[in-house]
Protein backbone atom coordinates (compact mmCIF):
# COMPACT_ATOMS: atom_id res chain seq x y z
CA UNK A 1 0.00 0.00 0.00
CA UNK A 2 1.73 3.27 -1.04
CA UNK A 3 2.78 5.33 1.88
CA UNK A 4 1.04 8.86 0.36
CA UNK A 5 -2.29 7.85 2.01
CA UNK A 6 -0.79 8.71 5.49
CA UNK A 7 0.24 12.28 3.84
CA UNK A 8 -1.59 15.24 5.49
CA UNK A 9 -1.89 18.05 3.88
CA UNK A 10 -3.22 21.16 6.46
CA UNK A 11 -0.18 23.43 7.24
CA UNK A 12 1.02 23.49 10.68
CA UNK A 13 -0.47 26.70 12.90
CA UNK A 14 -3.27 27.55 14.88
CA UNK A 15 -6.80 27.69 13.81
CA UNK A 16 -9.99 28.51 14.82
CA UNK A 17 -12.19 25.01 14.45
CA UNK A 18 -15.47 23.91 15.34
CA UNK A 19 -15.22 20.32 17.81
CA UNK A 20 -16.58 18.69 14.62
CA UNK A 21 -14.09 19.80 12.21
CA UNK A 22 -11.42 19.00 14.84
CA UNK A 23 -12.27 15.47 14.49
CA UNK A 24 -11.94 15.34 11.24
CA UNK A 25 -9.18 17.18 10.81
CA UNK A 26 -7.61 14.58 13.23
CA UNK A 27 -8.97 11.67 11.32
CA UNK A 28 -7.15 12.77 8.62
CA UNK A 29 -4.44 13.37 10.55
CA UNK A 30 -3.62 9.81 11.42
CA UNK A 31 -4.35 8.48 8.00
CA UNK A 32 -8.42 7.73 7.48
CA UNK A 33 -8.93 7.37 4.32
CA UNK A 34 -12.38 6.12 3.83
CA UNK A 35 -15.20 7.61 5.53
CA UNK A 36 -18.97 6.45 4.60
CA UNK A 37 -21.86 8.37 6.89
CA UNK A 38 -25.49 9.32 6.83
CA UNK A 39 -26.90 12.69 8.01
CA UNK A 40 -28.04 12.60 11.33
CA UNK A 41 -27.68 15.88 14.14
CA UNK A 42 -25.60 17.40 15.62
CA UNK A 43 -23.13 15.37 13.62
CA UNK A 44 -23.95 16.54 10.10
CA UNK A 45 -20.38 18.71 9.81
CA UNK A 46 -18.39 15.74 10.14
CA UNK A 47 -19.50 13.93 7.05
CA UNK A 48 -19.85 17.41 5.10
CA UNK A 49 -16.72 18.45 5.62
CA UNK A 50 -15.36 14.50 5.40
CA UNK A 51 -17.17 14.83 1.85
CA UNK A 52 -14.77 18.41 1.26
CA UNK A 53 -11.30 16.65 2.23
CA UNK A 54 -11.30 13.52 1.66
CA UNK A 55 -10.86 13.77 -1.94
CA UNK A 56 -7.89 16.34 -1.37
CA UNK A 57 -5.88 14.21 0.46
CA UNK A 58 -6.52 10.88 -1.96
CA UNK A 59 -9.47 9.37 0.05
CA UNK A 60 -12.99 8.40 -0.45
CA UNK A 61 -16.30 9.78 1.11
CA UNK A 62 -19.76 8.29 0.49
CA UNK A 63 -22.77 8.84 2.07
CA UNK A 64 -24.90 5.56 2.14
CA UNK A 65 -28.55 5.25 2.60
CA UNK A 66 -28.30 4.96 6.73
CA UNK A 67 -25.86 4.41 9.49
CA UNK A 68 -26.43 0.34 8.72
CA UNK A 69 -25.03 0.76 5.71
CA UNK A 70 -22.38 3.38 6.62
CA UNK A 71 -20.46 1.46 9.12
CA UNK A 72 -21.13 -1.81 7.05
CA UNK A 73 -19.11 0.15 4.68
CA UNK A 74 -16.64 1.01 6.52
CA UNK A 75 -15.78 -2.47 8.00
CA UNK A 76 -15.57 -3.40 4.04
CA UNK A 77 -13.09 -0.49 4.04
CA UNK A 78 -10.81 -1.53 6.40
CA UNK A 79 -10.80 -4.99 5.56
CA UNK A 80 -9.65 -3.70 2.49
CA UNK A 81 -6.46 -1.89 3.96
CA UNK A 82 -7.97 1.75 4.74
CA UNK A 83 -8.19 3.52 7.70
CA UNK A 84 -11.39 4.04 8.09
CA UNK A 85 -14.09 5.87 9.89
CA UNK A 86 -17.89 6.92 10.37
CA UNK A 87 -20.19 9.35 12.68
CA UNK A 88 -23.18 9.52 14.03
CA UNK A 89 -25.33 10.47 17.18
CA UNK A 90 -27.74 8.53 19.84
CA UNK A 91 -30.51 7.01 17.36
CA UNK A 92 -27.85 6.17 14.60
CA UNK A 93 -25.35 4.82 16.77
CA UNK A 94 -28.27 2.44 18.31
CA UNK A 95 -28.62 1.07 14.76
CA UNK A 96 -24.72 0.43 14.34
CA UNK A 97 -25.04 -2.12 16.89
CA UNK A 98 -25.53 -5.43 15.26
CA UNK A 99 -22.47 -4.36 13.23
CA UNK A 100 -20.37 -3.08 16.13
CA UNK A 101 -20.75 -6.57 17.39
CA UNK A 102 -19.78 -8.24 14.27
CA UNK A 103 -16.46 -6.00 13.72
CA UNK A 104 -15.62 -6.80 17.29
CA UNK A 105 -16.24 -10.01 16.58
CA UNK A 106 -13.92 -10.38 13.04
CA UNK A 107 -11.34 -7.97 14.89
CA UNK A 108 -11.83 -5.12 12.44
CA UNK A 109 -10.06 -1.52 13.19
CA UNK A 110 -13.28 0.84 12.94
CA UNK A 111 -13.65 4.21 14.50
CA UNK A 112 -16.78 5.94 15.27
CA UNK A 113 -17.22 9.50 16.14
CA UNK A 114 -20.64 9.53 18.37
CA UNK A 115 -22.02 13.25 18.67
CA UNK A 116 -24.28 12.49 21.27
CA UNK A 117 -27.91 14.22 22.14
CA UNK A 118 -30.15 14.26 24.36
CA UNK A 119 -32.90 11.18 24.47
CA UNK A 120 -34.80 8.73 24.68
CA UNK A 121 -36.61 8.37 21.46
CA UNK A 122 -35.58 11.36 18.66
CA UNK A 123 -35.33 13.69 21.69
CA UNK A 124 -33.32 17.37 21.41
CA UNK A 125 -31.06 17.48 18.82
CA UNK A 126 -29.22 20.48 20.19
CA UNK A 127 -28.63 20.25 23.55
CA UNK A 128 -25.75 17.62 25.18
CA UNK A 129 -26.79 14.33 26.72
CA UNK A 130 -23.88 11.82 27.43
CA UNK A 131 -26.99 8.95 26.95
CA UNK A 132 -24.51 6.33 25.20
CA UNK A 133 -21.89 5.77 27.40
CA UNK A 134 -23.47 2.27 28.40
CA UNK A 135 -24.82 1.58 25.11
CA UNK A 136 -21.33 1.63 23.47
CA UNK A 137 -19.65 -1.30 25.93
CA UNK A 138 -23.27 -3.21 26.03
CA UNK A 139 -25.33 -2.03 22.48
CA UNK A 140 -24.57 -4.93 20.04
CA UNK A 141 -25.23 -8.93 21.24
CA UNK A 142 -22.55 -10.86 23.22
CA UNK A 143 -19.72 -9.99 25.18
CA UNK A 144 -17.08 -8.01 23.71
CA UNK A 145 -14.83 -4.75 24.64
CA UNK A 146 -14.72 -1.46 22.81
CA UNK A 147 -12.12 1.28 23.45
CA UNK A 148 -13.57 4.56 24.01
CA UNK A 149 -12.25 8.45 24.12
CA UNK A 150 -13.89 11.60 25.70
CA UNK A 151 -12.45 14.23 25.10
CA UNK A 152 -13.29 17.90 26.71
CA UNK A 153 -12.12 20.38 23.98
CA UNK A 154 -11.55 21.33 20.41
CA UNK A 155 -7.78 20.28 20.84
CA UNK A 156 -8.40 16.99 22.33
CA UNK A 157 -10.95 16.19 19.24
CA UNK A 158 -7.98 16.55 17.28
CA UNK A 159 -5.56 14.63 19.32
CA UNK A 160 -7.84 11.65 21.08
CA UNK A 161 -8.96 11.70 17.39
CA UNK A 162 -5.56 10.43 16.54
CA UNK A 163 -5.28 8.58 19.30
CA UNK A 164 -8.65 6.26 18.48
CA UNK A 165 -7.17 5.63 15.32
CA UNK A 166 -4.03 4.30 16.88
CA UNK A 167 -5.69 2.64 19.54
CA UNK A 168 -8.08 0.74 16.91
CA UNK A 169 -4.82 -0.47 14.93
CA UNK A 170 -3.10 -1.73 18.05
CA UNK A 171 -6.05 -3.88 19.19
CA UNK A 172 -7.91 -4.46 16.29
CA UNK A 173 -11.49 -3.36 17.79
CA UNK A 174 -14.28 -0.75 17.36
CA UNK A 175 -12.61 2.45 18.83
CA UNK A 176 -15.05 5.51 19.96
CA UNK A 177 -14.76 8.97 20.07
CA UNK A 178 -17.36 10.98 22.35
CA UNK A 179 -18.40 14.30 21.76
CA UNK A 180 -21.92 15.79 22.06
CA UNK A 181 -23.72 18.56 20.45
CA UNK A 182 -22.00 21.42 22.78
CA UNK A 183 -18.90 20.70 22.32
CA UNK A 184 -18.91 19.70 18.69
CA UNK A 185 -20.30 22.46 18.05
CA UNK A 186 -18.14 24.64 20.15
CA UNK A 187 -15.01 26.68 18.37
CA UNK A 188 -11.72 26.80 19.95
CA UNK A 189 -8.02 26.88 19.17
CA UNK A 190 -6.88 23.69 17.90
CA UNK A 191 -3.00 23.54 17.31
CA UNK A 192 -1.75 21.43 14.11
CA UNK A 193 1.84 20.51 14.52
CA UNK A 194 4.47 19.64 11.70
CA UNK A 195 3.87 16.32 9.88
CA UNK A 196 7.10 15.12 10.83
CA UNK A 197 6.10 15.73 14.36
CA UNK A 198 2.47 13.99 13.28
CA UNK A 199 3.78 11.00 11.85
CA UNK A 200 5.82 10.14 14.85
CA UNK A 201 2.31 9.92 16.53
CA UNK A 202 0.65 7.81 14.30
CA UNK A 203 0.35 4.22 13.94
CA UNK A 204 0.67 2.84 10.20
CA UNK A 205 -1.68 0.15 8.87
CA UNK A 206 0.58 -3.19 9.39
CA UNK A 207 1.54 -4.55 5.75
CA UNK A 208 1.69 -8.00 4.76
CA UNK A 209 4.39 -9.81 6.57
CA UNK A 210 7.60 -11.10 4.39
CA UNK A 211 9.18 -14.20 5.93
CA UNK A 212 13.26 -14.30 6.28
CA UNK A 213 13.50 -15.01 2.22
CA UNK A 214 11.91 -12.35 1.64
CA UNK A 215 8.27 -14.05 0.34
CA UNK A 216 4.75 -13.06 1.38
CA UNK A 217 3.68 -14.96 4.12
CA UNK A 218 1.69 -17.98 3.42
CA UNK A 219 -2.61 -18.47 4.27
CA UNK A 220 -1.83 -21.15 6.62
CA UNK A 221 1.49 -18.75 8.21
CA UNK A 222 -0.87 -16.51 9.86
CA UNK A 223 -3.82 -16.39 12.30
CA UNK A 224 -6.30 -13.95 11.20
CA UNK A 225 -7.64 -14.21 14.51
CA UNK A 226 -6.04 -13.33 18.50
CA UNK A 227 -4.65 -16.23 20.07
CA UNK A 228 -3.29 -16.19 23.62
CA UNK A 229 0.64 -17.61 23.22
CA UNK A 230 1.12 -19.14 26.79
CA UNK A 231 4.64 -19.00 26.41
CA UNK A 232 4.89 -15.42 26.34
CA UNK A 233 1.84 -14.72 28.89
CA UNK A 234 -0.09 -12.44 26.12
CA UNK A 235 -2.46 -12.05 23.47
CA UNK A 236 -0.65 -11.89 20.05
CA UNK A 237 -2.68 -9.85 18.00
CA UNK A 238 -1.93 -10.17 13.94
CA UNK A 239 -1.75 -7.64 11.27
CA UNK A 240 -5.34 -6.86 10.12
CA UNK A 241 -6.21 -9.18 7.02
CA UNK A 242 -6.48 -7.53 3.71
CA UNK A 243 -9.03 -8.49 1.46
CA UNK A 244 -7.10 -7.24 -1.35
CA UNK A 245 -3.95 -9.55 -0.52
CA UNK A 246 -2.89 -13.05 -0.43
CA UNK A 247 -3.24 -12.09 3.33
CA UNK A 248 -6.64 -12.71 3.91
CA UNK A 249 -8.15 -16.43 4.77
CA UNK A 250 -9.97 -18.22 2.78
CA UNK A 251 -13.54 -17.25 5.23
CA UNK A 252 -13.65 -14.45 7.50
CA UNK A 253 -16.51 -15.69 9.62
CA UNK A 254 -19.05 -13.46 11.28
CA UNK A 255 -20.20 -16.80 13.59
CA UNK A 256 -18.10 -18.86 16.06
CA UNK A 257 -14.92 -19.50 15.16
CA UNK A 258 -11.30 -20.44 15.96
CA UNK A 259 -8.22 -18.85 15.91
CA UNK A 260 -7.40 -20.30 12.52
CA UNK A 261 -10.55 -18.67 11.01
CA UNK A 262 -12.72 -21.87 10.79
CA UNK A 263 -16.70 -21.65 11.84
CA UNK A 264 -18.04 -24.41 14.60
CA UNK A 265 -20.37 -24.82 16.70
CA UNK A 266 -18.44 -26.42 20.09
CA UNK A 267 -18.45 -24.63 23.83
CA UNK A 268 -14.50 -24.86 23.86
CA UNK A 269 -14.29 -22.57 20.59
CA UNK A 270 -16.74 -20.01 21.82
CA UNK A 271 -14.81 -20.28 25.34
CA UNK A 272 -11.60 -19.39 23.46
CA UNK A 273 -12.82 -16.71 20.77
CA UNK A 274 -15.08 -15.04 23.64
CA UNK A 275 -12.19 -14.89 26.11
CA UNK A 276 -9.98 -13.57 23.09
CA UNK A 277 -11.83 -11.09 22.47
CA UNK A 278 -12.39 -9.90 25.53
CA UNK A 279 -9.33 -10.23 27.76
CA UNK A 280 -6.77 -8.55 24.93
CA UNK A 281 -8.41 -5.66 26.03
CA UNK A 282 -9.18 -6.30 29.72
CA UNK A 283 -6.02 -7.47 30.26
CA UNK A 284 -4.10 -4.87 28.79
CA UNK A 285 -5.79 -1.94 31.27
CA UNK A 286 -2.70 -0.26 31.96
CA UNK A 287 -1.58 -0.51 28.15
CA UNK A 288 -4.58 1.28 27.19
CA UNK A 289 -6.31 3.60 29.48
CA UNK A 290 -5.49 6.77 29.93
CA UNK A 291 -6.36 9.27 32.98
CA UNK A 292 -5.61 12.49 34.47
CA UNK A 293 -5.15 13.44 38.30
CA UNK A 294 -5.40 17.12 39.53
CA UNK A 295 -4.93 17.68 43.41
CA UNK A 296 -5.52 13.97 44.38
CA UNK A 297 -2.48 13.59 46.45
CA UNK A 298 -3.65 15.09 49.53
CA UNK A 299 -7.80 15.48 48.62
CA UNK A 300 -10.29 14.64 51.07
CA UNK A 301 -12.67 14.35 48.33
CA UNK A 302 -12.70 14.00 44.41
CA UNK A 303 -14.48 14.08 41.63
CA UNK A 304 -14.63 11.66 38.80
CA UNK A 305 -15.55 12.53 35.46
CA UNK A 306 -15.03 12.47 31.74
CA UNK A 307 -15.95 14.60 28.68
CA UNK A 308 -17.53 18.15 29.02
CA UNK A 309 -17.63 17.85 32.47
CA UNK A 310 -14.24 17.90 33.00
CA UNK A 311 -13.97 21.45 32.43
CA UNK A 312 -16.33 22.65 35.11
CA UNK A 313 -14.86 20.02 37.67
CA UNK A 314 -11.45 21.58 37.34
CA UNK A 315 -12.88 25.43 37.67
CA UNK A 316 -14.96 24.09 40.74
CA UNK A 317 -11.69 22.42 42.55
CA UNK A 318 -9.42 25.04 41.84
CA UNK A 319 -12.14 27.28 43.33
CA UNK A 320 -12.45 24.88 46.23
CA UNK A 321 -8.50 24.78 46.83
CA UNK A 322 -8.45 28.68 46.99
CA UNK A 323 -10.74 28.38 49.90
CA UNK A 324 -8.94 25.45 51.82
CA UNK A 325 -10.65 22.78 50.94
CA UNK A 326 -9.05 19.48 49.85
CA UNK A 327 -10.27 18.85 46.56
CA UNK A 328 -9.24 16.75 43.80
CA UNK A 329 -10.45 16.01 40.36
CA UNK A 330 -9.89 12.76 38.36
CA UNK A 331 -10.51 12.76 34.85
CA UNK A 332 -11.18 9.26 32.54
CA UNK A 333 -9.77 9.97 29.07
CA UNK A 334 -10.76 6.97 28.39
CA UNK A 335 -14.33 5.89 29.41
CA UNK A 336 -13.35 2.06 27.78
CA UNK A 337 -12.05 0.15 28.89
CA UNK A 338 -12.90 1.15 32.49
CA UNK A 339 -9.68 2.63 34.50
CA UNK A 340 -10.97 -0.14 37.83
CA UNK A 341 -7.19 -0.44 38.95
CA UNK A 342 -6.68 3.56 38.87
CA UNK A 343 -10.16 4.32 40.40
CA UNK A 344 -9.23 1.60 43.26
CA UNK A 345 -6.35 3.61 44.22
CA UNK A 346 -7.73 7.02 44.39
CA UNK A 347 -10.69 5.45 46.69
CA UNK A 348 -7.79 4.39 48.90
CA UNK A 349 -6.57 7.48 49.14
CA UNK A 350 -10.20 10.05 49.49
CA UNK A 351 -12.71 9.68 52.00
CA UNK A 352 -15.66 10.64 49.46
CA UNK A 353 -16.43 10.75 45.25
CA UNK A 354 -18.35 12.84 43.72
CA UNK A 355 -19.11 11.74 39.98
CA UNK A 356 -20.42 14.25 37.89
CA UNK A 357 -22.30 13.27 34.72
CA UNK A 358 -24.28 14.60 31.86
CA UNK A 359 -27.24 11.50 32.48
CA UNK A 360 -28.46 10.06 35.63
CA UNK A 361 -25.69 7.96 36.02
CA UNK A 362 -23.82 5.34 33.70
CA UNK A 363 -20.38 5.69 34.62
CA UNK A 364 -21.23 5.93 38.65
CA UNK A 365 -22.34 2.39 38.73
CA UNK A 366 -18.58 1.49 37.91
CA UNK A 367 -17.16 3.87 40.03
CA UNK A 368 -19.50 2.25 42.90
CA UNK A 369 -18.17 -1.17 41.45
CA UNK A 370 -14.38 -0.51 41.99
CA UNK A 371 -14.21 1.39 45.52
CA UNK A 372 -12.39 0.41 48.28
CA UNK A 373 -15.19 -0.71 51.03
CA UNK A 374 -16.09 2.24 53.08
CA UNK A 375 -15.61 5.25 49.81
CA UNK A 376 -18.87 7.38 49.61
CA UNK A 377 -19.48 7.91 46.10
CA UNK A 378 -22.22 10.47 45.50
CA UNK A 379 -23.72 10.59 41.40
CA UNK A 380 -24.15 14.42 40.37
CA UNK A 381 -27.13 14.21 37.41
CA UNK A 382 -27.47 16.79 34.94
CA UNK A 383 -30.06 16.21 32.18
CA UNK A 384 -29.26 17.97 29.07
CA UNK A 385 -26.88 20.75 30.51
CA UNK A 386 -23.66 21.32 31.37
CA UNK A 387 -23.09 21.23 35.35
CA UNK A 388 -22.38 25.06 36.79
CA UNK A 389 -18.95 25.77 38.44
CA UNK A 390 -20.87 26.89 41.38
CA UNK A 391 -22.70 23.89 41.87
CA UNK A 392 -19.97 21.58 41.54
CA UNK A 393 -18.46 24.10 44.47
CA UNK A 394 -21.06 23.53 46.53
CA UNK A 395 -21.46 19.36 45.97
CA UNK A 396 -17.60 19.76 47.31
CA UNK A 397 -18.14 22.06 50.44
CA UNK A 398 -21.06 19.66 51.43
CA UNK A 399 -19.16 16.54 51.26
CA UNK A 400 -16.57 17.86 53.60
CA UNK A 401 -18.59 19.15 56.09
Amino acid sequence: MSEYIYEYDMPPGRYVWMGNTAMVEGALAAGCRFFAGYPITPQNEVPERMSQRLPQVGGRFIQMEDEIGSISAVVGAALGGLKAMTSTSGPGFSLMQETMSWAAAIEVPIVVGEVQRTGPGAGIVSLPHHSDIIQAHYGGNGEYQVIAFAPATSQELFDLTIEAFNAAETWRTPTIIFSDSWLGHIHEEVKVPPLDELKKRVIPRKKVAYDAEGKPLKRQQYLPFTMYDKKAGEYKISITPNITTEYFPEWLPAVTHTPQSIPNEFQESSEIMVTNINNKILANEEKIVKIDEYFTDDADVALVCYGLPYRTALRSVKMARADGMKAGLFRLITVWPFAKKAVRELSQKVKKILVPEINIGQIVIWVEAAVEDGTEVKPIPAISRLHEPKELYNEIKEALN
